[in-house]
């Protein structure tokens, strides 16, 4: 039997396995788990009652190759309860007789003390007794190494965690919430939040927004960056000007961490397809569907849950989550539903029994509840959509439109937000950013996108499809830890488009293990195999010397895609710059 750690870290909220703070350690198993399970289980209980927690609790999942274990903690001995998991482990490890030879349990004279005195500096008696009185009055708390506050936006109060106030001492009228939603899945995230951001602005509030690419209170960007984890959602909700918030939630901040936030009012998924799989003991789409749905504790009964109706693996856990919640209806949220087609059997069964859809009509987003229907915008204004060609993008409007219809904003103003946003370099910075350049003899069209997995490049192409041109220049590339299964999968939905001329890209400083230009010559192995010819197909060292080689080549009537992966902001100055300054460029 071969036993090893290999991940220990804090779950600050709400996780896959919970609702719980936890310590969590993922460690690989080769042999029958079981015995080790009880093993580990045993030693975290003994060492829980040694140092004065033993009302803490163990759980575990288990995945291909391994098991994910974890310790129930009170917020403010996070860290210190980590090193305890860590202990639990090594005398699992010793107890089974898998680890090196010189290896013994850990001595009870030499642990104890350690443990002891991390856990007692650790401590935060004011820390605890906040959270238990924000609690009795349902307010927003927030905590981490920096800061810790009581409410959201403009109801927010801050503090540093070594200055605490008595719960007596806090001005509990001042603290409140804001309308706050989640939007998570595996694509479609970022421009769904910044379309229901401009609806926010439409309706005269103050919008505030996370995303993978910066952190944005109105026009005020916080912060460049991937902010769509918890820190991001904290440090959003601290900023006294936020009137609403939405807020990015990935795939890896929900399982390193946990939800960032307790409480919502509504949570949106987007879709669910392959895509990191093999990552925090996720190994199929089945169970990444099960992480996505993390959002919904953050939900109580009357609240909104916004669910895809064409995603067949979002309806099928939605009917067992059903199912669950008939057992406890008084915790369960409300699930509204969105789809491209208005006979959706989903969406007809939940407006039968009289719930809520948003769906695509002769070419009106529709908003309806039970029998009663009415149209909220047209696709020929919604810039985002080019008239509905973006399939992808009329989904992601329909689920803005939702978050926007929770949160009572009136119709009006869905349909002027959606009008307002155009879905440019300005508004969605590498996500469906379009251009065109006319010359002699007709135009260049320009696409500029961050497709990455074959979900997003098969949505991509069901648009490219529908658009004419005389020549497609197709500018790829991909991440070095991603499956050659993962990348085959790509390249596959990328030559369903028949691109004239394939550009691969290497994307440097994401080779994550793979030798140079490794990932390039996997992609053009795969697309010759596909029936694309080598002579179309060029590599390159980096994104930039691609979309200059593809400016170079153009010619009217060519449509050029370029899926801008990394250095984005590069890309789209030799594209802007390409146009003569961008005064043709539209969303």
């Amino acid at each position: 039997m071969k036993l090893e750690l290999l991940d220990s870290r804090r779950l600050t909220g709400a996780n896959l396995h919970w609702d719980r703070p936890s310590a969590l350690i993922d460690v690989a198993i080769e042999g029958p788990a079981e015995p080790v399970i009880k093993a580990w289980q045993a030693a975290a209980e003994q060492w829980l009652d040694a140092v004065g927690y033993a009302d803490e609790a163990t759980c575990w999942r288990l995945h291909r190759g391994g098991a994910s274990l974890l310790v129930s903690s009170p917020i403010d001995v996070l860290y210190s309860m980590c090193e305890l998991n860590e202990v639990a482990w090594a005398a699992a490890v010793h107890a089974c007789g898998a680890g090196p030879i010189q290896s013994a349990a850990p001595d009870p004279d030499e642990v104890l003390p350690r443990l002891t005195r991390l856990f007692d500096e650790e401590r935060n008696p004011r820390l605890l007794a906040l959270q238990a009185a924000a609690r009795e009055r349902d307010a927003p708390l927030l905590w981490d190494d920096d800061a810790v506050s009581l409410g959201y936006g403009r109801f927010t109060q801050c503090w540093k965690p070594s200055a605490l106030p008595t719960p007596e001492e806090v001005d509990w009228a001042s603290v409140g919430t804001i309308p706050l939603a989640l939007v998570t899945g595996t694509n479609g995230k970022s421009t769904t939040v910044r379309m229901a951001a401009a609806i926010i602005d439409a309706a005269g509030f103050r919008a505030g927004l996370t995303s993978t690419d910066f952190i944005r209170v109105g026009d005020r960007v916080i912060d460049s960056g991937d902010y769509s984890g918890a820190g991001g959602a904290r440090l959003l909700l601290r900023q006294p000007d936020v009137e609403i918030a939405v807020l990015e939630v990935a795939r890896g901040g929900l399982l390193r961490r946990g939800l960032g936030v307790g409480r919502a009012d509504v949570a949106l998924i987007t879709n669910v397809a392959a895509d990191h799989l093999g990552e925090y003991g996720i190994h199929s789409v089945a169970e990444l569907i099960e992480a996505k749905f993390i959002v919904r504790r953050a939900l109580a009964a009357g609240d909104r849950l916004l669910l895809n109706a064409d995603d067949e693996g979002v309806v099928a856990y939605a009917a067992a989550l059903e199912q669950e919640q008939i057992k406890e209806p008084l915790r369960a949220p409300l699930i509204d539903w969105f789809s491209l087609e208005a006979d959706n059997p989903e969406v007809r069964r939940a407006l039968h029994a009289g719930g809520r859809a948003c769906y695509l009509e002769d070419g009106w987003l529709v908003a309806a509840e039970g029998a009663r229907s009415r149209r909220i915008a047209p696709l020929e204004e919604i810039p985002a959509t080019l008239g509905g060609i973006v399939r992808h993008n009329v989904a992601n409007a329909l689920g803005a439109m939702g978050i926007a219809l929770a949160f009572g904003i009136d119709d009006g103003c869905i349909r002027a937000g959606l009008a307002a946003f155009r879905g440019d370099e300005r508004d969605n910075p590498g996500r469906g950013n379009w251009f065109e350049q006319r010359v002699a003899g007709g135009s260049i069209r320009i696409l500029v996108d961050f497709a990455h997995n074959a979900h997003g490049m098969w949505a991509l192409a069901d648009t490219v499809r529908r658009l004419p041109a005389e020549r497609l220049l197709l500018l790829v590339g991909q991440a070095g830890d991603r499956h050659d299964t993962d990348i085959a999968d790509l390249v596959t939905a990328a030559c369903s488009m028949r691109p004239d001329r394939l550009l691969v890209a290497e994307l440097p400083g994401y080779e994550r293990g793979r030798a140079p230009l490794e990932v390039p010559e996997l992609i053009r192995r795969n697309a010759i195999a596909r029936g694309l010819a080598g002579e179309r197909i060029e590599i390159f060292g980096g994104p930039r010397e691609a979309t200059r080689s593809a400016l170079q080549q153009a010619r009217p009537g060519d449509l050029l895609v370029l899926l801008a992966l990394t250095q984005r902001a590069e890309a789209l100055a030799l594209v802007k710059e390409f146009i003569g300054g961008g005064a043709a460029a539209h969303g």
